[in-house]
C-alpha cells in the first residue's frame, strides 16, 4: 500500500484576482484536490494572475499546545488505585 502524500498549495492572489480566487486566499488543499486555475468563478480567465504555492504539508502552524509553547503538560503521579487483586474467583 502506497503512503499517503500530504503535499499542498494554496491560490497566491495578485492584484487583479476575481473574487472567487480571494475567498480561497489562505486556504490550503491537497495536491490532488486543488482547484484548477484559472478558477471556474474567474471573471477573467484569459488573463488570470493567480498561482499556486507549494507546500509539504496540508496543515499549517502549530496543532498542539506543546508545540506553541514547547513546555509539555505533566500529569500528576497517581497511586494504584487496585483495592483488591481481581474479580474472578482464581483471583483470591
Amino acid at each position: 500500500m502506497p503512503k499517503p502524500s500530504w503535499n499542498a498549495v494554496s491560490i497566491v492572489c495578485a492584484s487583479g484576482s476575481c473574487e472567487a480566487a480571494r475567498a480561497l486566499k489562505g486556504k490550503r488543499f491537497l495536491s490532488a484536490q486543488a482547484p484548477r486555475v484559472p478558477l471556474a468563478e474567474c471573471t477573467s480567465p484569459a488573463s488570470c494572475p493567480c498561482t499556486y504555492k507549494k507546500y509539504a504539508d496540508r496543515r499549517a502552524g502549530p496543532r498542539r499546545e506543546s508545540e506553541t509553547t514547547g513546555l509539555r503538560s505533566t500529569s500528576p503521579v497517581s497511586p494504584d488505585r487496585r483495592a483488591s487483586r481481581g474479580r474472578r474467583s482464581s483471583d483470591h
